[in-house]
């Protein structure tokens, strides 16, 4: 695909890893719906921030947990742009809750965004990409739905749910609308992890630190690009999950 010019949805881009691949796409020439939840602030600064790269930009507030939520950010989409080509499935919640404190909340609020969020803006992506006739959908999960941590049992139930989605939807969407997903390891620390406990994690991974945005952002740009990549999980983690 070629990105000059293509409208991309990048879910949960107000700030963190988000923000990054809004940015990334903006400098390969998509013009950018940034959605924000909470983040209204730096929803508009990460929006003027596209502009400068000579991209339109937008952003809208929805709760990507509820339907009517999803309904909001896709008319949005269509009232200024009128197309779909590009949906980056990013926004997420990871909340530490070992297996037997896990309460009906949190496994509601963690399912409700990782994961049925995410299919209902695949699939409100794709219905307007097939009308298109082409598309491409990146799903953002995370190796901790490969090699599962304690502290985030349903975290890691979500994304492992979000690869399959991945899969189903490259089988069903084919050969148009191409669907993929990248895991990353360790990028940007939680909120709320001390340091050190970050740093030790990081060293104890094969790469022997952790991982820069960037590396994340180049596996959206080679992903999109590459029209012969399909169905895929790209783990980008420094070999964490050999570990």
């Amino acid at each position: 695909m070629d990105l000059l010019n293509k409208v991309a949805v990048v879910t949960g881009s107000a700030h963190r890893l988000g923000r990054q691949i809004a940015h990334s796409l903006a400098e390969h020439g998509c013009h950018l719906m940034v959605h924000f939840h909470q983040a209204a602030e730096e929803a508009r600064k990460t929006t003027a921030e596209l502009r400068e790269f000579g991209v339109e930009a937008f952003c809208i507030q929805a709760d990507l947990s509820q339907r009517r939520g999803i309904l909001r950010l896709f008319e949005a989409v269509d009232k200024e742009f009128g197309r779909v080509d590009v949906l980056v499935n990013s926004a997420a919640i990871l909340r530490p809750s070992p297996l037997l404190e896990v309460d009906e909340e949190d496994w509601d609020q963690t399912i409700s965004l990782n994961l049925k969020g995410a299919f209902f803006c695949l699939q409100a992506a794709a219905q307007r990409m097939k009308k298109q006739g082409e598309g491409s959908i990146i799903n953002i999960s995370d190796v901790i739905g490969h090699k599962p941590w304690n502290q985030f049992p349903v975290h890691s139930i979500s994304k492992i749910g979000l690869e399959m989605l991945t899969k189903l939807a490259a089988l069903s969407l084919a050969p148009n609308i191409r669907v993929n997903a990248i895991a990353p390891g360790l990028i940007m620390k939680p909120q709320g992890m001390d340091d050190a406990r970050w740093e030790k994690l990081a060293e104890q991974s094969p790469a022997r630190r952790s991982g820069t945005p960037t590396e994340i952002t180049q596996a959206v740009i080679f992903l999109l690009k590459n029209d012969y990549v399909n169905g895929e999980i790209l783990v980008v983690d420094g070999g964490l999950s050999l570990t």
